[in-house]
């Protein structure tokens, strides 16, 4: 084929969005992993199921203890990065942050060296920091490096919405935007049935409590593991983005962006990664969203700012140190 993907960390992420891709025939693709045999195995497990899917794309899995496999990144048209740290009980997504901001400094070096169009999404938490380490270590510019986060947050939204409303998840029209995490903001005004809004459907206790569980959401799924964390919703949420670029769909979905002045009026913040609607085509981060914001909504917002913030001071702490 003549698209390319890779993906960098062959675990229960990456792993089921290779699949994923190779099911819908998007691209070939080249699968990396710091185990030996993990990615080599897991692209060949994939690779053994194309007669029954009828997709032709190859699979190829590198082990990255021999750094020079990054090599195998040339000419990737999109690079999705899910290495990193696993998510344990009783830890929040902000505990993984200073050890995976050091995976991604390495990583972002040989995306540097090898393959420096590419267009890269980050998956490894949290995802809006892991983005603005990238694009530290990377140098690629902000257009063209985007987080997981709202598309996976918005996709648990509409999915609780509908459970809630007996109705089919393709009529509900819901996102959330934010950081990926605890404080993401899902917007109730712009939610809707077939244009029918959310809080003319349900009490205002209901969608308070769907908007906890889907803050929670990846917690409640933890819960339920103990020793793993979700990847099935994560890997589907990450494939629609990556094919959004792929065959340039102009897909608009909530997705970590990098704010600049341009969008200070609206979001009240800059020069960081954070949740927002975004246009995704084959360039990247095609166009921004401005967002109006009523008071209870800005509230909401400016918690979840001041915690990314602040987790941007900690990673500029660590380049400053690991230059």
């Amino acid at each position: 084929m003549d698209k390319k993907v890779s993906i960098i960390g062959a675990g229960a992420v990456g792993a089921s969005v290779a699949q994923v891709l190779a099911i819908k025939g998007i691209a070939d693709i080249n699968i990396f992993d710091i185990v030996e045999g993990v990615a080599e195995g897991k692209a060949l497990d994939i690779q053994e199921g194309a007669p029954h899917f009828g997709f032709d794309c190859k699979l190829k899995g590198f082990c990255t203890k021999d750094e020079a496999m990054y090599k195998n990144l040339e000419g990737s048209d999109v690079i999705v990065v899910t290495a990193g740290l696993a998510r344990r009980p009783g830890m929040s997504r902000d505990d993984l942050l200073v050890k995976n901001i050091s995976i991604m400094k390495n990583i972002g070096e040989n995306i540097k060296k090898y393959s420096p169009r590419s267009i890269i999404v980050t998956v490894t938490n949290p995802a809006d920091i892991m983005a603005y380490a990238i694009e530290k270590s990377s140098g690629i510019s902000h257009e063209r490096i985007m987080g997981l986060g709202g598309s996976l947050d918005s996709s648990r939204f509409r999915t609780f919405l509908a459970e809630a409303l007996d109705v089919s998840v393709e009529d509900v029209n819901a996102f959330v935007i934010g950081g990926h995490g605890d404080d993401m903001v899902p917007f109730i005004r712009y939610s809707n049935v077939s244009g029918i809004p959310i809080s003319d459907l349900l009490s205002a206790d209901k969608i308070n409590a769907i908007i906890k569980r889907t803050r929670f959401g990846g917690g409640e799924i933890l819960d339920y593991y103990k020793n793993g964390t979700a990847f099935y919703a994560p890997s589907i949420s990450i494939s629609v983005m990556v094919e959004s670029i792929i065959n340039d769909k102009k897909r608009v979905i909530p997705c970590a962006a990098y704010l600049t002045d341009e969008h200070a009026k609206h979001y009240g913040i800059n020069n960081m990664f954070i949740g927002v609607p975004i246009k995704i085509g084959k360039n990247g981060v095609e166009k921004i969203y401005d967002l109006n914001f009523n008071d209870d909504e800005l509230k909401e917002w400016n918690k979840g700012v001041e915690s990314v913030k602040s987790n941007c001071k900690i990673a500029d702490d660590y380049f400053s140190k690991n230059q």
